[in-house]
């Protein structure tokens, strides 16, 4: 769909990339979905995405908004609208040294936030890959390499700085504004921009970092010990595994976090994950933070990871939950299967106190197909784990409509979040695919509000 931009107002000038410039090849797609916007708005300030919010309004234009791009829905960009792309929102300042207070622009990415405050001897623990922007993680989790130790991202977020769909400008807070405080710590997506975060960094310098692979064995026995292992651990651990086909059988892929400063305090937690399978790779070192998120990952994102994705929560697997994530990978569907520790510190939080309920569950399993597969073969790998699942979580879901609203916001957190998406979003400006199961990128009337990320899948995790 193609369409030609009216002309921006004077605010906005030099700030919008249309097909006929060289960069726009660059900056037209997310990591996960090519797309052909009418233009990507670059602003550089608040005042520019008021202003971008006003004119797109005025011009009746579908509206896409991007922090990072690595959104699994490809939420971040659209055919025929207009991309509020936040890259030049970025500054990362430390506010308080002594708290750790830190104002981080929603643009950024995460590696130049590691690499930013590692002078300061801080980190947040924030996703997985350096490349994803902070906007959308820290509006929906964020399932970082320290969640066990330090939460998710939103439990260290302090005040947001948020553009309304009326043009507003406003900073929420636990004492002003608590309700829209509340609504974009989880479920942000729908209720604005968010231009800049508060957070609450945490003293660490260096962490324990362990890479395994092992034979997965084909029974999920494997699987289940990660998993309970992982429940029950000291909370300095936390781990991420991919399960990926290898043959007739699995391989795993573990790396494992331990938020010490010694290799001392690090082996022993490890430890336990050498006597899951058969180990054929192993290595532990003491590293700077910023190595697990570095800044070697950032890449323009071009539709270059094309896969369809879902997820579910799990209070524990056992052996049935378990055989179906190594099913998963080693049946027909070949999908790849990554699993995440939550719990901990996640788990310290009331399920009321912020937008994001699921503070019981100690796993996070991820499935994922790649083409040519697509989501019927997704679906069909991913059945026997699905009904085992306890909840989902909104950055990786590819596929948002109102059944995985339904597992991401239960009860009355999804009846709260409508509630407010509406208020704070009477027009529907930023109405998330997860109301009307419409494609965000569709260049339909269906409008994309901030788009979601944690990290993205890959094949094979280094």
């Amino acid at each position: 769909m193609s369409r030609t931009l009216a002309r921006v107002p004077d605010s906005l000038t030099g700030q919008i990339v249309t097909p006929g410039d060289r960069r726009y090849a660059q900056l037209r797609s997310t990591y996960t979905t090519t797309a052909s916007p009418a233009g990507v708005l670059l602003p550089k300030n608040a005042a520019q995405v008021v202003a971008a919010i006003r004119y797109a309004r005025e011009q009746r234009l579908p509206i896409a908004v991007r922090s990072g791009g690595h959104g699994l829905s490809g939420a971040s960009s659209n055919n025929g609208g207009l991309v509020i792309d936040l890259s030049m929102l970025n500054r990362v300042q430390v506010l308080d040294e002594r708290s750790g207070l830190v104002r981080i622009e929603a643009g950024a990415r995460w590696a130049n936030v590691a690499a930013a405050l590692a002078p300061y001897g801080l980190v947040i623990s924030s996703g997985d890959h350096g490349n994803v922007g902070v906007g959308g993680l820290a509006t929906g989790g964020g399932v970082g390499w320290l969640v066990r130790s330090y939460g998710l991202t939103i439990d260290r977020v302090r005040a947001v700085e948020v553009v309304l769909a009326d043009g507003t400008l406003v900073r929420a807070d636990a004492e002003h504004e608590p309700e829209l405080f509340w609504l974009v710590r989880g479920a942000g997506a729908g209720a604005g921009i968010v231009v800049a975060f508060e957070i609450e960094a945490t003293e660490q310098r260096n962490v324990g970092v362990a890479q395994l692979v092992i034979e997965a064995h084909p029974d999920g026995r494997t699987v289940r010990e990660w998993a309970g292992y992982l429940a029950q651990a000291p909370r300095e651990l936390s781990a991420a595994a991919v399960l990926f086909p290898e043959g007739r059988s699995a391989l795993m892929s573990i790396t494992a976090v331990v938020a010490a400063e010694s290799l001392r305090r690090a082996r022993p937690l490890v430890e336990p994950l050498l006597a899951i399978g058969k180990v054929l790779e192993h290595r532990t070192d003491l590293l700077p933070y910023p190595t697990l998120v570095p800044t070697a990952h950032l890449h323009p994102n071009v539709g270059q990871q094309r896969g369809t994705t879902t997820n579910g929560l799990f209070t524990e697997l056992g052996d049935a939950g378990a055989r179906a994530a190594t099913r998963a990978v080693t049946g027909p569907g070949r999908a790849v299967i990554q699993l995440r520790s939550v719990g901990g510190a996640v788990n310290d939080v009331a399920p009321e106190a912020t937008a994001y309920p699921h503070r019981h569950q100690n796993i996070l399993v991820i499935a994922s197909v790649f083409p040519p597969q697509g989501g019927a073969v997704l679906d069909a790998a991913w059945r026997g784990a699905a009904g085992r699942a306890d909840g989902a979580y909104v950055n990786f879901e590819s596929r948002p409509d109102p059944a995985a609203f339904a597992r991401i916001y239960p009860g009355e957190t999804g009846a709260r979040v409508r509630r407010l998406w509406k208020r704070y979003d009477p027009d529907g400006v930023f109405r998330s695919a997860l109301l009307s199961g419409q494609p965000t990128r569709s260049g339909q009337p269906t409008r994309s509000g901030q788009p979601t990320r944690s990290g993205q899948p890959h094949r094979r995790r280094r």
